[in-house]
């Protein structure tokens, strides 16, 4: 049984985050067409992105620099989400996850 007076719980471990997680930050602020004029990409290249589940580098990296975020953070997680399941890939994964800090959960939709 758990006790709010236990104070050995642990919260849960943050998930890695997820280049979906950039896009949903970026649509609190505006929709997709607003994003991809300000992106100059096409209409389609974020809808297609969000359909396949993931951005590519490129335009997390922009995303992330219009949001006054790490660039650089973002395009490696653009960069690994393409990558075939390795113990590389895992490897990069758990180093990258622990020198950045955890990202908020996003907010669910249910609630909204």
């Amino acid at each position: 049984m758990t006790s709010i007076f236990n104070p050995q719980e642990k919260a849960a471990p943050c998930r890695p985050a997820t280049t979906m997680d950039l896009l949903s930050m970026a649509l609190e602020k505006n929709n997709l067409r607003v994003w991809a004029l300000r992106l100059g990409l096409s209409d389609e290249a974020l809808r297609t992105a969000r359909s396949r589940g993931r951005l590519s580098p490129v335009i997390a990296g922009a995303l992330a620099e219009d949001l006054q975020l790490d660039p650089a953070q973002w395009i490696i997680i653009a960069a690994l989400e393409t990558e075939r399941e390795s113990a590389c890939k895992t490897r990069m994964v758990q180093r990258f996850r622990k020198s950045w800090p955890c990202l908020r959960e996003p907010r669910d939709s249910s609630r909204a």
